[in-house]
């Protein structure tokens, strides 16, 4: 059993012994399903999973996932810096693209804004996922190297507020270590997902400074089960794990964080169940 099963049996068999549900009220739940009608869902609060990623890449092995999709977009968001449908090669955010094709004032667009910051050399704009790569060189025992993309000013011109909102990089020794702030996660669609493209980019961003990869810490406020996805969550926690250790491996060497390519990163040694197929995603 790899540590994503273990951690996310866990926590879909807290959500289903203890959630608390949120049903047909249309006052409480904003979410729908493809047919209109109201998206219910077991919910339960704080959850906090801590992944040791430093030998074992956090794979679930309970159904397939998909890696390089996953990574597709995080470098959607963090390298390209895009809020464009286009420029992603998943479908996952169709749904939520406007006329223009984007999704709004979030996530890669908001990683395109530059600001004034403090730097060795005096005040420099530049934006957040620059000003990481900055300290990760230049201060990397900083207590304040973190990305925030929930701004308050441009919530109103987002398609979809951020999710996965928050991140804090924390070197400790020779590895540098990843907090994920999410305000809501469906433990369906999207848990296995943002861990596996978080810790990549935790891998990612350590090998650019000569760093180990050390814990993903995955810090979640409202975690959920929507409930026509109960069925299939009871299905999945019953399967036997896999015994396999999923592992990282770089193709090439890059110092620079956008002369990355998905083809210079492989994941090996990862077995799994088969996919859920043809899974409703409430909106």
């Amino acid at each position: 059993m790899t540590q994503a099963d273990k951690l996310f049996i866990e926590t879909c068999k807290k959500i289903l012994d203890y959630g608390v549900y949120s049903g047909t009220d249309e006052n409480i739940v904003r979410t729908r399903w493809d047919d209109g009608s109201v998206a219910g869902y077991y919910s339960i609060v704080g959850v906090q999973n801590v992944y040791d990623v430093s030998e074992e890449f956090p794979m679930v092995t309970l159904r397939k996932n998909y890696f390089k999709s996953a990574l597709n977009e995080i470098l959607w968001i963090f390298q390209k810096k895009s809020n464009k449908i286009s420029d992603l090669k998943s479908h996952v955010w169709d749904k939520w693209a406007d006329e223009n094709g984007t999704i709004g004032k979030a996530y890669g667009y908001q990683l395109s804004k530059e600001y004034l910051f403090k730097t060795k050399d005096g005040l420099k704009y530049m934006d957040q996922v620059d000003y990481v790569l900055y300290l990760l060189k230049n201060d990397r025992y900083s207590r304040r190297i973190m990305i925030n993309l929930f701004n308050h000013e441009d919530l109103k011109d987002m398609n979809l507020e951020p999710c996965a909102y928050g991140t804090q990089w924390l070197v400790k020794g020779d590895r540098l270590n990843l907090i994920l702030n999410q305000r809501s996660q469906d433990m369906l669609a999207a848990n296995a997902w943002n861990v596996m493209q978080y810790t990549a980019l935790l891998y990612i961003f350590a090998k650019l400074n000569d760093l180990k990869p050390g814990l993903f810490i995955h810090q979640i406020g409202d975690c959920h089960i929507y409930d026509r996805h109960v069925d299939i969550i009871k299905e999945i926690i019953k399967r036997e794990p896999i015994d396999c250790s999923p592992k990282i491996e770089f193709l090439r060497d890059f110092k620079d964080f956008y002369d990355f390519k998905e083809s210079d990163i492989k994941l090996v040694g990862y077995k799994s169940h088969p996919d859920i197929k043809n899974i409703e995603v409430a909106i």
